[in-house]
């Protein structure tokens, strides 16, 4: 029997969910062709832009994984990631999304596979099925991971079985998007950003009322051995500074930044901004953001181990928890209270839901546009076509479930493992795609290959023997494939000269 405080926060959450269905439904009527469904017309303004793809960023690991290590470690190891994702994210938006919105459109280019293809006129469409695999590969079980993180949010919550909280979780995400396409990811994904924000800042008001404000926090932490540190991280069981690992660990994990450079989900947004004129104010505005919120959640965790010194907080044997069991403290405050809480779980969900859609959209483009009609040359009317982006995505979503359908799996370590598979594979081939006029096909395939492979080979067999064989195998895979890249160009006939005159073309247009 649910209380009047589940019930606020049920109320919230179903109205929160029956927002975002309404969103998808409401732009379906939009989308008369792929371009529309995958890419939006090229109709997004500067602030959907800027939030939607840091909404489609983020996911549950800025509300859950980062407070959740800085409450059980200190700041250090949340520190540096977020130091490279935050450099990441603003040197993505500085070098990468002008060029790319100017060269997809000049080629005519609107999924990612279909650019490197049309970008080295590849007629062979080995780049195309190279890299449409690679993002099905990797989006498939990142898609479960996010399935599974909203299963166990409800089922944590509300004390059910998590089997069917994961399924209607997952339905609700597959039916705005599946119905809506890329504009309706995307509207929702801005909205999304708005309710974490919201979510964050309703936390660290609460705790802050609970701790006595910043200055006994951040006292009390400084406490704590280590707590406080970017060198060292605090050691619960002994009480005791533990040494992070020194400079190659900071590199390693500052390397998450590499990832943007490749990831999909997150580069089709700067293809779909109406106006390249106007990305200088969505990079200020999505960098602000990123910096602002994972400083907040950091803070959080930091919080919450104030808030257990304090008494207002029992020890958290799950850190990646602490939003919700403070949630959980403020539903009982009363019914406003409570309907905020459902808010602030909302925040949590919206960061799953954002980053979900996106990438169902992105696995089903590379497989209904680009192998379906790139690689096979599958040829039908646009209401075919349409209906098969729609099946495509809803089957995607499907074998999703069936991943997801283990509640012990590691939502961060698909995370992890897929990040890098990105970025590997496609971040060094990017940017010198984008910005050196001497890359050519071979190039392009070999950095593509070389940085997966090695992506792989250093995740399966040299990750686990530990040492300094322990760095995180984006930076590994990322400089095999960006030497691979470089190398094999130069070895091999220079581009054919059309492709260098679009190049040019490219290149006077984004000055």
């Amino acid at each position: 029997m649910f209380t009047s405080s589940t019930l606020c926060i049920v109320i919230a959450i179903v109205l929160y969910l029956a927002f975002m269905l309404y969103l998808g439904f409401r732009f379906a009527k939009g989308n008369e062709n792929t371009s529309d469904y995958y890419l939006g017309g090229r109709k997004l303004g500067p602030l959907v832009t800027a939030m939607s793809a840091e909404a489609s960023d983020m996911s549950s690991w800025l509300l859950m994984g980062l407070p959740g290590v800085a409450y059980a470690t200190g700041i250090c190891d949340a520190g540096w990631t977020a130091i490279g994702l935050g450099v990441g994210t603003y040197l993505n938006w500085l070098l990468t999304a002008k060029r790319l919105r100017y060269y997809t459109e000049e080629i005519g280019a609107v999924t990612i596979p279909e650019f490197f293809e049309k970008r080295f006129h590849d007629n062979s469409h080995l780049l195309m099925g190279i890299s449409a695999f690679v993002i099905v590969f990797f989006f498939i079980p990142y898609t479960a991971s996010g399935f599974a993180a909203c299963g166990k949010l409800f089922s944590s919550l509300f004390h059910i079985d998590y089997l069917p909280a994961m399924v209607v979780s997952a339905l609700v995400i597959i039916a705005y998007t599946a119905s809506g396409g890329f504009m309706a990811a995307s509207t929702t994904d801005f909205i999304q950003s708005i309710v974490m924000t919201f979510a964050l800042i309703a936390v660290v008001c609460y705790g802050l009322s609970k701790t006595g404000g910043w200055s006994e926090t951040v006292s009390y932490a400084s406490t704590l051995p280590g707590y406080l540190s970017l060198s060292q991280m605090y050691d619960a069981a002994s009480g005791s500074a533990a040494s992070y690992g020194g400079l190659l660990t900071i590199i390693s994990t500052a390397a998450w930044g590499l990832g943007y450079f490749g990831m999909p989900h997150i580069l089709l947004r700067f293809m779909a901004i109406e106006d390249p004129k106007k990305i200088t104010l969505s990079r200020r505005v999505a960098s602000v953001w990123v910096f602002v919120s994972m400083f907040v959640a950091i803070f959080i965790g930091v919080l919450g181990m104030s808030m257990v010194h304090a008494g207002a907080l029992e020890p958290l044997e799950d850190p990646e928890r602490i939003i919700i069991v403070v949630s959980d403290q403020i539903a009982h405050l009363g019914v406003l209270p409570g309907l905020l809480a459902g808010v602030i779980l909302a925040g949590i969900l919206a960061c799953t839901m954002s980053t979900c859609d996106s990438q169902l959209l992105a696995a089903s483009s590379s497989i209904s546009e680009d192998i379906f009609h790139g690689v096979f040359n599958v040829r039908v009317d646009e209401k075919t076509t349409m209906l098969m982006a729609r099946v495509t995505l809803i089957i995607i979503a499907i074998l999703g479930i069936v991943m997801a359908r283990d509640p012990n799996s590691s939502v961060f370590g698909i995370v992890s493992f897929a990040w890098a598979g990105f970025g590997a594979a496609f971040g060094p081939v990017m940017m010198c795609a984008i910005f050196w006029r001497r890359t050519n096909f071979w190039g392009a395939l070999s950095g593509m290959v070389a940085g997966g492979t090695v992506m792989l080979v250093w995740h399966y067999m040299m990750k686990p023997m530990g040492g300094v064989f322990g760095i995180y195998e984006l930076l590994p895979g990322f400089l095999a494939g960006l030497i691979a890249c470089v190398v094999v160009s130069l070895l091999t006939p220079e581009p054919d000269a059309d492709i260098l005159a679009e190049f040019d073309r490219v290149d006077q247009l984004s000055k």
